[in-house]
C-alpha cells in the first residue's frame, strides 16, 4: 500500500470547516464516526440547523397571500432563497428557479409538463448508460405514452461518456438529451457545455442532472447553456425535501404546468383557470416553506466557504483516494483516473473487493465507525454492463480529511484480510 501522505494545503479546508458540523463529532460503535456517504446525502452545518429552527420558532407562516407580519417574513425569507440559488448557478433570472422536493421530481417536472406536450412517436430521447434511475425511469414513462425512442450514449473503455459516440447517436430526430454532470457511481466528470453545444446544433432540449455537481464545483447554467438543471438540496449541505429546477426563462413560459392546486393559478372559474405567471406556475400547494429557506441558509454557506475552494481541496482529495485505493490489490475500481492536478473525476470511489460482498463489506465498515454506502446506487444498468450487482461506494465532501481516508483504507485493508483468513 502506497504511503503517500497528501499535502499540508489539503487539510487547511476541513480544519475551517469541521467544527461548523456537529454530526461528525460523536463515535459509532465506539470508534469516531468517518463518514464517507455524501453521495447520497451531505451534513448538515450548524447554521443550517439553526435555520430551520429560527424558521419555526420565529417565522412560521404560510406564504404570498397574507399580509400579517409573519407571513410577510416568511415570503421574504423563502423568495430570498430562490434568490439566492439563481445567484449560486448563475440564472439569468430569479424566475428560472422552480422549487421541488427533490431532483426526482424536478425530472418529471419537465418530463411530464415539457415531454408530453412536445414528443411525439419517432422522436429520440438521447440518455447515457450511466444515468441515475431518476434519469432514466420518468423518459421511460413518457417514451411509452408518446412513441418516443430512447437512445443510450455508451462507455468508453475508461470508462467515461463516449462523446464521439454521442455525436454519432444524435440527429435531427433528437429532441431531448439528458444526462448527468457527474456519474454518482463512475464519479467521472462529463463534458456537458461541448454535450449542450451539439444537442443545440440539431435543435433538440438539454436537462442536466447535476446533484453530484452543484454541491461539490462552480456551475453556472448560462455558461452551460443547457435547458433544465435540476439539484437536490440534501446534497449541498441543506435538508431534505427540497430541491430544485432551473430552465431557461422562454422554455418555462412555454410549459404547461405540471401540478393543479393552490399558488399556481391567476383566476379560477368554475370550469376553467387561468395561471400563474413563474416561478409559481409550477409550485401548486403550499410549499415546503421551511426547507426551501434552510436550502437558501445552505447556499449562504456553501458561498461563505467558496465553492472554488472546495473543488480545488476535493481535487487533491480525489488524488489521494485513488492512490490509496488503488493500491489495495484485491480491490476492483470503477470509472476513469483522476487527471494529475485531481480534476477529470468526483471525490468518489466505487468498487469491489474480490471474495467480499460489497453489503458485508459496509457492514463490517460500519463496526469501526466508517460508513460507505452499497448496492447498485440506482444505477442498476450500468451494473448490469459493468457485470456486477452490487458495488461499494466511499463519497467526500469538503469536510472531509485526509486521515479519515487513512482510516478507511486501514480498516478496508483489515476486512479483507480477515475475509481471506475465514475463507482460506
Amino acid at each position: 500500500m502506497t504511503t503517500t501522505t497528501a499535502p499540508s494545503p489539503v487539510r487547511l479546508l476541513a480544519d475551517d470547516v469541521r467544527a461548523d458540523f456537529p454530526i461528525l463529532h460523536q463515535q459509532v460503535n465506539g470508534k469516531p464516526l468517518v463518514y464517507l456517504d455524501n453521495a447520497a446525502t451531505s451534513q448538515k452545518p450548524q447554521a443550517v440547523l439553526d435555520a430551520m429552527l429560527h424558521y419555526y420558532q420565529v417565522d412560521n407562516a404560510n406564504v404570498h397571500r397574507g399580509v400579517h407580519t409573519l407571513s410577510a417574513r416568511a415570503t421574504e425569507a423563502y423568495e430570498g432563497a430562490r434568490d439566492k440559488i439563481a445567484a449560486f448557478i448563475h440564472a439569468a433570472s430569479r424566475d428560472e428557479v422552480i422549487f421541488t422536493r427533490n431532483a426526482s421530481e424536478a425530472i418529471n417536472l419537465v418530463a411530464y409538463a415539457w415531454g408530453w406536450s412536445n414528443l411525439e412517436r419517432g422522436d429520440e430521447i438521447v440518455l447515457s448508460v450511466m444515468e441515475h434511475h431518476s434519469n432514466l425511469v420518468p423518459w421511460q414513462m413518457i417514451a411509452q405514452r408518446t412513441g418516443a425512442v430512447l437512445k443510450h450514449v455508451p462507455l468508453t473503455d475508461s470508462q467515461t461518456f463516449d462523446f464521439e459516440a454521442y455525436k454519432q447517436l444524435v440527429s435531427d430526430r433528437t429532441k431531448l438529451v439528458a444526462v448527468n454532470h457527474v456519474s454518482n457511481t463512475l464519479g467521472c466528470i462529463n463534458p456537458i457545455a461541448e454535450i449542450v453545444k451539439v444537442a443545440h446544433q440539431y435543435g433538440a432540449k438539454v436537462l442536466i442532472d447535476a446533484c453530484q455537481s452543484v454541491p461539490h464545483m462552480p456551475v453556472d447554467v448560462q455558461a452551460i447553456d443547457c435547458d433544465w438543471l435540476v439539484a437536490s438540496g440534501h446534497k449541498m449541505c441543506g435538508p431534505t425535501g427540497a430541491g430544485f429546477l432551473y430552465g431557461k426563462l422562454d422554455v418555462l413560459q412555454a410549459m404547461p404546468p405540471f401540478l393543479g392546486g393552490g399558488e399556481m393559478i391567476q383566476d379560477v372559474y368554475l370550469d376553467r383557470s387561468t395561471y400563474a405567471e413563474l416561478p409559481h406556475k409550477f409550485e401548486a400547494g403550499t410549499p415546503a416553506i421551511a426547507e426551501a429557506v434552510v436550502l437558501g441558509a445552505a447556499v449562504d454557506y456553501l458561498t461563505q466557504v467558496g465553492m472554488d475552494r472546495i473543488a480545488d481541496y476535493e481535487h487533491q482529495l480525489t488524488t489521494y483516494l485513488y492512490e490509496q485505493i488503488s493500491a489495495v490489490p484485491q480491490v476492483t475500481l470503477y470509472g476513469p483516473k483522476p487527471n494529475a492536478d485531481g480534476t477529470g473525476r468526483a471525490a468518489i470511489a466505487t468498487f469491489t473487493v474480490e471474495g467480499v460482498h460489497a453489503q458485508d463489506l459496509s457492514t463490517f465498515l460500519d463496526q469501526s465507525g466508517i460508513a460507505i454506502r452499497s448496492g447498485h446506487h440506482c444505477t442498476q444498468p450500468l451494473h448490469r454492463l459493468l457485470n456486477v450487482t452490487s458495488t461499494a461506494r466511499a463519497s467526500l465532501y469538503f469536510y472531509n480529511t485526509p486521515a479519515e481516508i487513512d482510516t478507511f483504507i486501514q480498516s478496508l485493508t483489515e476486512t479483507i484480510n480477515f475475509f481471506g483468513s475465514v475463507f482460506e
